[in-house]
């Protein structure tokens, strides 16, 4: 009876605890009634240590009981307990969604062939369905605001003409689309179903809470195999990277190894307890095993803006960022994440005037901030219109500003037209190579190449060496630097003083304005 105790209490403790091996419990020598169990325990003989003497206390490292193939039993009998239990939470409430939206596709010969007399005699040459696009996603039903809703990803349901959603037990309903995000990726369907108010929902965990290592489960429809489900971990937080389209960047994301493919996007990513921690969103191309979910708590800032206007607004201070990196910290003179850097400010924002390329934001409204994302996080979800004090540190002397925001543009707008791949620079008189660069003056002619305006000032890289501390920081040709640590480079003069002085070792960070135009970033040489 002790030994059956025993190997209850540990599966109790493993489920609630993980699988830390590193603890132990005092319990009371009292039996306690055995609970049932939907999963029967492992079979293998318990032995448990010789007992000790009458004259000895009895021991309470409950493991140190057990065998070693008797604890890895239990603990994957507790994990596999925790992933089933999970799944028939959340289960029910992930839902499929076939989409059909209009395809912007249109035939050159469109004019011509809906002409009525050639149909009166031709008929219609094109398919009927022409012109129709048809997706599949996945999605979840939960409740927010005293209403259940459906989130998704955005890129499922953009643009949809119609929406079907299935349940696990192949029942159908027809959805609406309430509105989407386009830049954090969420969309909200409502359910044209009288009865919607009896769906089955999903409970919202807390993404802030989460740990590299813990369990992930994502629950979808991949490749229309309906509700699939995979296991797996997080295995990175704070993920950056482009969106597939090349609209724009998602940015603080979830990676995860739990299996997700097309037709997973929308579905929720669970936590161990089974309650959804992020919206599985992308796929690393070409790689397996790494995959990116949206944090639910970036969702649910925007679901009240979702449904009440089907949009989201967001206020911008019009500047390009960039985190202080060990190397970019030193040439400031700051400690590492003690501010975000400001690389560059865009004339058409409301911080033009304001901050200056080179400033740290050190706080917002006294609220400080050290990464990239807190000081997004401030800004991004107030109004726009809204004044902010600024905290900055500008040559070493700390000041305040006050902004007014203003309303952020799309990504579309953001981004402008696709930045030209300019040709071979023209070769002009060229400088000193160094640290792997070779450098040559900015002509008129030159700067029209390479769409920069035609007051800009520099030298442009002609040539990088495979394999230089240039190479390796991803420096290219037609780059134009317009600074070497912090002192302004106007001229194949003032590059040729600033490097002759530097030893090849040299501590360095360039701030350039990338090939084909665009806003002026800071790049450490290592």
């Amino acid at each position: 009876m002790k030994k059956a105790i025993l190997i209850v209490s540990l599966i109790a403790l493993a489920f609630l605890a993980g699988v830390a091996l590193d603890w132990s419990l005092q319990r009371h020598a009292a039996p306690v009634p055995q609970a049932p169990s939907e999963r029967p325990l492992p079979q293998a003989p318990v032995t448990l240590a010789q007992a000790p003497t009458p004259a000895a206390a009895p021991s309470t490292d409950l493991f140190s009981q057990l065998t070693k193939e008797q604890i890895e039993q239990l603990i994957v009998a507790a994990g596999q307990n925790a992933v089933k239990t999970a799944i028939r939470k959340a289960g029910p409430a992930v839902v499929q969604l076939e989409v059909i939206k209009q395809s912007s596709i249109r035939s050159p010969f469109h004019e011509f062939f809906d002409d009525p007399f050639w149909r009166r005699f031709f008929g219609d040459p094109f398919d009927p369905h022409r012109g129709i696009e048809r997706s599949l996603g996945s999605g979840f039903v939960t409740e927010f605001q005293g209403q259940k809703i459906i989130i998704t990803n955005n890129h499922v349901v953009q643009d949809a003409t119609s929406i079907r959603i299935t349940f696990p037990d192949r029942r159908s309903v027809e959805g609406e689309l309430v509105g989407g995000d386009p830049f954090l990726d969420v969309a909200v369907v409502r359910l044209k179903d009288a009865n919607a108010h009896a769906l089955p929902t999903v409970e919202l965990g807390d993404s802030d809470k989460i740990e590299i290592g813990d369990w992930a489960i994502a629950i979808g429809n991949p490749l229309g195999f309906q509700h699939t489900v995979t296991a797996g971990i997080i295995s990175a937080l704070h993920r950056d990277f482009p969106k597939p389209d090349g609209s724009g960047r998602f940015q603080d994301m979830i990676q995860t190894d739990a299996a997700i493919n097309p037709g997973n996007s929308g579905g929720p990513l669970l936590d161990a307890l089974g309650r959804v921690i992020g919206i599985n969103t992308a796929i690393a191309v070409n790689a397996e095993g790494i995959n990116f979910a949206i944090p639910i708590n970036a969702a649910l800032r925007v679901l009240p803006s979702l449904l009440a206007s089907g949009r989201v607004t967001r206020a911008w201070l019009g500047v390009v960022i960039q985190e202080l990196t060990d190397e970019i910290a030193s040439q400031f003179g700051v400690e590492p994440e003690s501010g975000v850097l400001i690389a560059d400010v865009r004339p058409d924002g409301p911080s033009y005037g304001i901050l200056q390329r080179g400033d740290i934001v050190l706080s917002v409204d006294g609220k400080p901030v050290k990464r990239v994302s807190e000081l997004q996080q401030e800004i991004m979800y107030r109004p726009a219109g809204s004044k902010v004090q600024l905290e900055i540190l500008r040559s070493g002397t700390r000041q305040t500003v006050e902004v007014t925001l203003g309303e952020r543009p799309s990504e579309q707008a953001l981004m402008g037209p696709a930045p030209s791949v300019p040709a071979q620079p023209i070769p002009q008189g060229q400088g000193v190579e160094k640290f792997g660069l070779k450098v040559q003056a900015l002509t008129p002619e030159l700067a029209r190449q390479l769409n920069l305006p035609a007051d800009a000032q520099g030298v442009v890289i002609e040539s990088v060496q495979p394999g230089s501390r240039a190479f390796w920081a991803g420096l290219q040709v037609g780059d134009l630097i317009i600074e070497i640590n912090r002192q302004p480079v106007k001229s194949l003069d003032d590059w040729n003083k600033l490097v002759s002085e530097l030893p090849d070792d040299a501590r360095l960070v360039l701030a350039i304005v990338p090939r084909g135009g665009g806003s002026t970033r800071f790049v450490p040489l290592r």
